[in-house]
């Protein structure tokens, strides 16, 4: 009888503990497991990076995305990556030369960044940008879709994605009801994420968010 109540709470313990028997036994959680980096910059804390985001003219957008993917993709290289704030070229100064420079539109990524002594330039481009209320109805959705590339200026090479031009990430929501500003606030802190988690080694549970539309049968998910 004993034995029988001692099998039984070692049996209780080991189902309330959890997570941290499965630490004890030296088991990985899914925040201790990562998705390898498709593009490794954890190593890259003395580089000068600029972020470059093209906001076409055609896309419509009554808010300025240029100006809040950049600080949210700059807020995740510093949360997720640990880059410091004076790693980055900053927004003002980029936008003083965007305005200097008569042509600006015409020069490269690279040649921007060589500018503008940077290392690394991630050059971003948004595509279709849509926020939209749903008829007699309190309620919107929102979709965002952007490409991504990487590149080294010194040698002026794609670094990142490996294969294809660009990285795609899609992001999108249904049904929020707090208005069109949380609405794109949330796409463009989601579609920050979906770039930079490529970027180091992110931890498994972190990779997939809500609203990640990126990849095939994203709905599955």
């Amino acid at each position: 009888m004993r034995k029988l109540k001692l099998f039984l709470t070692l049996l209780v313990i080991l189902f309330c503990s959890g997570c941290r028997i499965i630490g004890v036994l030296g088991i990985p959680t899914r925040h201790e497991q990562r998705i390898p980096a498709e593009y490794d910059l954890s190593g890259a804390k003395d580089k000068k990076v600029l972020v470059l985001v093209e906001q076409p003219t055609w896309l419509g957008a009554e808010v300025n995305l240029r100006y809040q993917i950049t600080n949210a993709v700059i807020a995740n290289f510093m949360s997720d990556i640990r880059f410091r704030q004076e790693q980055f070229v900053s927004y003002d100064e980029l936008l003083n030369y965007r305005q200097r420079k008569v042509n600006f539109s015409l020069l490269s990524p690279v040649e921007i960044g060589e500018a503008l002594n940077a290392d690394i330039v991630l050059h971003v481009m948004l595509g279709r940008y849509e926020v939209t209320k749903l008829a007699d109805s309190k309620y919107y959705n929102g979709l965002l879709d952007l490409r991504a590339v990487l590149y080294d200026v010194a040698s002026a090479k794609k670094l990142w994605p490996s294969e294809g031009k660009s990285k795609v990430v899609k992001v999108g929501l249904d049904a929020e009801s707090r208005g069109s500003e949380v609405v794109n606030g949330r796409l463009v802190k989601a579609s920050s994420h979906c770039i930079v988690r490529y970027l180091y080694n992110c931890p498994k549970d972190r990779f997939k968010i809500a609203g990640d539309r990126s990849e095939v049968d994203w709905e599955k998910w």
